[in-house]
């Protein structure tokens, strides 16, 4: 039976040259491409792959809670997180999310097809630069759940409305997105504001980049 693979990335180019990398094994299968959050969600909520290559900073929902979301739904699933942010405390967020592994774009062929054999054997596979800077410590700080994410005080719909926020749309727009209505998307506007004691659209955009739910441009 062949290991089926959903790729979450919002670079067409990055998707193309990982089908390519995976369809040189005769043994796994991409049954999906998706380019944002709430898709990967969505696809991987219905069709439960065994594994899921996601990028972090992705439109509409990142990489990190879609993750989690997606584990939630089906435990099974294994992800690896494909990303050009190396630093650390987003590599142990995406752990801490239920991501089984990390490697930075630009990873040798080779190395993809390594670290999707390892996850489905059950095991954690970190790519060689990630494990150098990764520390002892800072592991099993996350396996004790000591490693503290910003975004925690969040329900998973208002880390949701949060990106869709800064990312420049309107309640409207947003209640169309998540199927609710805009006077709800208005109050999880409101209350995420005040769990994160952010008063205007500017500081909450910063505190976004910041944090990695969007890029800089």
């Amino acid at each position: 039976m062949k290991t089926k693979i959903l790729l979450a990335d919002d670079h067409p180019v990055v998707r193309d040259g990982l089908r390519l990398i995976l369809e040189t094994q005769s043994d796994l299968k991409v049954i999906g491409e998706v380019d944002n959050g709430l898709d990967a969600v969505r696809q991987a909520v219905v069709d439960c792959p065994k594994v899921i290559i996601m990028d972090i900073t992705m439109p509409q929902l990142n990489g990190i809670e879609a993750t989690r979301q997606i584990l939630e739904s089906c435990p099974d699933s294994r992800v690896i997180m494909l990303s050009m942010h190396a630093s650390t405390k987003q590599v142990l967020w995406s752990l801490q999310a239920g991501a089984a592994g990390y490697l930075l774009k630009g990873s040798a062929s080779n190395e993809v097809i390594k670290a999707i054999r390892s996850v489905c054997a059950g095991q954690r596979y970190l790519s060689h630069k990630i494990s150098q800077q990764i520390g002892e410590e800072e592991l099993r700080q996350l396996e004790t759940k000591e490693i503290t994410n910003p975004l925690a005080p969040l329900s998973p719909r208002e880390r949701e409305v949060l990106q869709l926020v800064v990312e420049g749309k309107s309640s409207a727009e947003i209640a169309k997105l998540l199927y609710l209505s805009t006077k709800t998307v208005e109050t999880y506007r409101y209350r995420l504001m005040q769990k994160l004691n952010i008063n205007d659209l500017p500081s909450l955009v910063k505190f976004a980049i910041q944090n990695g739910l969007t890029p800089l441009e």
